[in-house]
């Protein structure tokens, strides 16, 4: 569906470092760096 939508992301459990994520919905698909620092 068209508009806005959210998620969550809890990195406690993760140390501080750079992560990738990829999102995907249908044929999109679009890959984004993380930095997580603590």
């Amino acid at each position: 569906h068209k508009g806005l939508h959210t998620t969550n992301f809890n990195g406690v459990n993760l140390s501080s470092g750079v992560y990738f994520y990829t999102l995907k919905a249908g044929d999109f698909t679009s890959t984004k760096k993380l930095v997580l620092m603590k």
